[in-house]
C-alpha cells in the first residue's frame, strides 16, 4: 500500500431487527394511568416492540447483523471485529458480543461490548473507525442491541411509555482513501462524557452496588434540558473538523428518544426539518439500537443513497453524547 494513501471506514451494509410483539399506547393505557394522546403529544411514540421471553439481546443483535451482512454481500468469515453497544447484556459476563460472534459463526478476530447507554452505537462506530483506520482490522460489525423491557418499571408511567426493544447493525470496511471529504466513509467522530449526571438517568441496580439488575430511573425534565441544550457541541465540532455545514447535509439521523428532542435539536443546529430521519413513532426509544434502526429504515425506503452526507448524533445516560459524520 503506497504511503500516500489513507484508510477510511466505509459503510457497506445496514440491517435491523424488531421483535414480533408490538405494545401500543392503547395497551399501555390499560397498565398505567396514561393515554395515547398524552404519549403521542409529549414523545411522538405510537408503539414499541417487546422481546419474547426467550429472546435475548444477543439474538436480536444476531438478526440485525445477518441483515447488515446480507446488504453488504459479505459472509461471517469476512468479519474480524465485532463491537456491540448495549446496556442490557445477556449475562454479566461473557460479553454479549462474543455470543453474537458464536451465533454468527465468526471464529476469527475480536468481539467485545461497549457501554455508553443511548449513545452506544455512535461510540461503537467511532471505536470501530479507529481500529479500521489503524490497519489492525479490515471489516467490522457494529451493532446496537437492547432488551430495555427487562429493566423497565412497568408501574412507572413516566418511563414505561418511552422504551422498547430492538437491534440495528452496520458493516464497516477499511478502504483506501485520498482523504477527500467527498469520498465515501466516516469523515469524523466526536465523543463526550460527563459522569456528574448519573442521578438524572440511571438503573438503580448492578452486580457490585446492589447485586441486582435494577430498574431504569429518569428525571425527565433534566434529561430533556440536557439533550436539547448541551449535545449540539459534538455536531458543531464535526462541522468545524470538516469545513462542512448543516446546509451540506443530506440527512440528520439523531438518537430516537423523543420527537420533541429531535425537532428542537435539528432547529438549534439549523438543519431543515425535511432532512431529519425520525422513526421514534415506530419503535420508541431503543437506546443503542435507535440510530442504526433509523438508518436501516431510511436506507430501505430509498432516502439514504450512496454519496449522501449523513450526520449521526446521540445522547445517553452518564451523560454521554457523540456525533459521527458519514459520507454514505
Amino acid at each position: 500500500m503506497p504511503h500516500s494513501s489513507k484508510l477510511r471506514s466505509v459503510v457497506r451494509g445496514v440491517g435491523a431487527y424488531l421483535p414480533e410483539k408490538i405494545l401500543t399506547n392503547k395497551e399501555l393505557a390499560e397498565l398505567v394511568n396514561t393515554s395515547d394522546e398524552w404519549i403521542v403529544q409529549r414523545t411522538g411514540i405510537q408503539e414499541r416492540h417487546i422481546a419474547a421471553k426467550d429472546e435475548t439481546t444477543s439474538m436480536l443483535g444476531a438478526h440485525a447483523a445477518r441483515a447488515a451482512l446480507a446488504e453488504a454481500e459479505l459472509k461471517a468469515e469476512d468479519i474480524d471485529l465485532i463491537i456491540l453497544a448495549t446496556s442490557t447484556p445477556d449475562w454479566t459476563f461473557p460479553s454479549t458480543a462474543t455470543q453474537i460472534q458464536a451465533e454468527l459463526g465468526v471464529h476469527q478476530g475480536v468481539a467485545f461490548d461497549l457501554q455508553a447507554v443511548c449513545s452506544g452505537f455512535v461510540f461503537a462506530l467511532a471505536t470501530a473507525d479507529k481500529f479500521l483506520r489503524s490497519g489492525s482490522h479490515k471489516r467490522a460489525l457494529v451493532i446496537g442491541a437492547e432488551t430495555f423491557s427487562r429493566i423497565i418499571d412497568w408501574t412507572d408511567r413516566t418511563t414505561c411509555v418511552l422504551f422498547g426493544d430492538g437491534a440495528g447493525a452496520v458493516v464497516v470496511e477499511a478502504s483506501d482513501s485520498t482523504g477527500d471529504r467527498h469520498e465515501r466513509g466516516i469523515l469524523t467522530t466526536h465523543l463526550r462524557s460527563d459522569g456528574r449526571h448519573r442521578s438524572k438517568l440511571h438503573v438503580d441496580g448492578g452486580p457490585s452496588a446492589t447485586q441486582t439488575v435494577g430498574h431504569l430511573r429518569m428525571e425527565g425534565k433534566e434529561v430533556f434540558r440536557f439533550a436539547v441544550g448541551q449535545v449540539t457541541d459534538v455536531v458543531k465540532d464535526a462541522f468545524a473538523a470538516t469545513g462542512l455545514t448543516a446546509d451540506d447535509l443530506n440527512w440528520f439521523v439523531p438518537h430516537q428518544a423523543n420527537q420533541r428532542i429531535i425537532d428542537m435539536s435539528a432547529h438549534k443546529l439549523g438543519i431543515a426539518p425535511e432532512k431529519v430521519i425520525a422513526t421514534v413513532h415506530l419503535h420508541g426509544n431503543t437506546s443503542a439500537a435507535s440510530v442504526p434502526l433509523a438508518l436501516s429504515v431510511a436506507r430501505q425506503d430509498g432516502r439514504i443513497k450512496n454519496g449522501d452526507l449523513v450526520m449521526l448524533e446521540a445522547v445517553g445516560g452518564g451523560f454521554t453524547w457523540g456525533s459521527a459524520l458519514v459520507r454514505w
